[in-house]
């Protein structure tokens, strides 16, 4: 084969109309987030019954500690199987990551002491956080790009779906009526992990990437995966797409391995800007979120005397507030676009963080009243949370994509999820929550900070091929 070959597999890509494949992709592989929510609302609800005298009395700071061993684990995992998702392609990758999540949840369910379950719980985070360069480079490469933006925080917000699972389950496994205390909370794991068998199996109906294929020498395989979409959609519909094939753009590519070098230049060279918005966006909600979420159980038990086996019931509207934040907001990003929508979701969230965390020292909530307040914050923050992922996938070159998504997840977290569970473990610890308002400050703050970056460096992403927004490395001019 010539060492350079025309193809037009990305215009094809794009130009096709919302069908049952698409549902399948997000179906498939935007379980994922579920998988996600349900991990940390299981521990955030369940942390009470973990930590107490039926579960491996834990502490406080011990909790927030396992919560930022799933972290650290997530941020490893990314790095080394963001790297090779983008050598060894995108369905092998989500295929051996998701198994990794399978075996290590199982584990959790038998821990023995802190220790034990601070590893499992660092290996279940090493699956998820594989997942989110593997899964995300996916979704945005074969979602059409007026869709993409929407599609892309739709299932981002699913994460909340997961969380709404966990709560409902943690009130079945925390009824001592229903289930023995020992066990509850180690039933709850065992379940959640045999769950990712059924997502193995959908996936192997998603092909691999075909513009993956593309940028990697495999043109012809590219094309086969396209034309079977196409005929698909054709028979779905019952009309023919168009315009045809020929009417259609190409783009020249070439044969190129890229390095850790290509990486490199292209983040820190190309694109300054772009890698700097990546990392403010991606550490910051990581902050908020992270901090927040999982001692989210320790405030209602701590400081409004809610029983554990209720918290579930206060984690439902939060929930549902993050997942329909997305939901509702999330067409907005490809009409008014990235940069006015990111700025404002940010602001909005980090302004109302830092009056909630005031009005919650000065005594002035209720545990009813703190959940309405989170939940009309995460509202917000959610769906720029979701855009934060969207962002560092799309506004770098398709074959440093999942290992773009992993690095900037993974150092964004490293800086800002890492620490924040335990801060806050740390401050709730203390009973003071004139001390823990210093923590809300910070996390508004941090989310107001990245509303101003996002103003000033934000990229017009929206309704725009991936090859437009960053041209891929493999490029050439001379298209025939």
């Amino acid at each position: 084969m010539s060492e350079t070959y025309t193809t037009n597999v990305p215009a094809r890509l794009d130009r096709l109309p919302w069908s049952r494949f698409h549902w399948l992709v997000v179906a498939a592989l935007g379980i994922t987030w579920i998988l996600d929510g349900l991990e940390v609302t299981l521990v955030g609800a369940l942390s009470p019954a973990i930590a107490g005298p039926d579960g491996l009395n834990l502490t406080a700071a011990q909790i927030g500690m396992t919560g930022s061993a799933y972290i650290l684990g997530a941020v490893l995992g990314a790095l080394v199987f963001g790297r090779l998702t983008d050598r060894f392609g995108r369905k092998r990758l989500f295929t051996i990551t998701v198994g990794v999540y399978l075996v290590a949840t199982i584990l959790t369910g038998f821990s023995w002491d802190f220790w034990s379950f601070m590893l499992f719980r660092f290996l279940t985070g090493a699956g998820i956080g594989g997942e989110y360069g593997a899964v995300n480079s996916a979704i945005q490469e074969l979602i059409p790009a007026r869709r993409r933006g929407y599609t892309d925080l739709a299932i981002n917000g699913s994460f909340w779906i997961g969380a709404a699972i966990g709560a409902m389950g943690s009130l079945v496994v925390l009824n001592p009526d229903v289930v023995d205390q020992a066990w509850g909370w180690r039933l709850a794991f065992i379940i959640g992990g045999l769950m990712a068998l059924i997502i193995i199996y959908i996936r192997r109906y998603i092909p691999e990437s075909p513009r993956w294929l593309m940028t990697h020498g495999r043109p012809e395989e590219a094309l086969a995966i396209v034309e079977a979409v196409e005929a698909r959609t054709e028979r779905d519909t019952g009309r023919p797409l168009l315009p045809r094939p020929s009417e259609l753009p190409s783009i020249r590519l070439r044969r190129m391995q890229t390095s850790w070098l290509d990486i490199a230049r292209s983040l820190i060279v190309r694109y300054p800007k772009r890698t700097a918005l990546g990392l403010v966006l991606m550490a910051t909600q990581a902050f908020c979120y992270n901090a927040i979420f999982f001692t989210y159980a320790l405030i209602l038990t701590r400081f409004y005397d809610v029983p554990a086996a209720q918290v579930g019931w206060f984690i439902l509207p939060f929930a549902l507030g993050n997942f329909m934040g997305p939901l509702l907001l999330g067409h907005f990003f490809d009409s008014i676009g990235r940069k006015a929508m990111i700025s404002l979701t940010y602001g909005l969230a980090g302004a109302l963080l830092c009056v909630t965390g005031w009005m919650f020292s000065q005594g002035l909530l209720t545990a009813t009243t703190q959940t309405i307040a989170w939940t009309v914050i995460f509202f917000f923050a959610s769906a720029g949370a979701s855009a934060a992922y969207l962002t560092v996938g799309e506004t770098f070159p398709l074959e440093t994509r999942a290992v773009t998504i992993s690095m900037f997840y993974a150092f964004g977290t490293l800086i800002g999820g890492v620490g924040g569970p335990v801060l806050f473990g740390a401050l709730i610890d203390t009973g003071e929550p004139v001390r823990i308002l210093w923590g809300y400050l910070l996390g508004g703050g941090l989310m107001l900070l990245a509303a101003g970056v996002e103003l000033v460096l934000g990229v017009a992403a929206e309704r725009k091929p991936l090859e437009e927004i960053a041209r891929p490395l493999s490029m050439v001019d001379d298209v025939p």
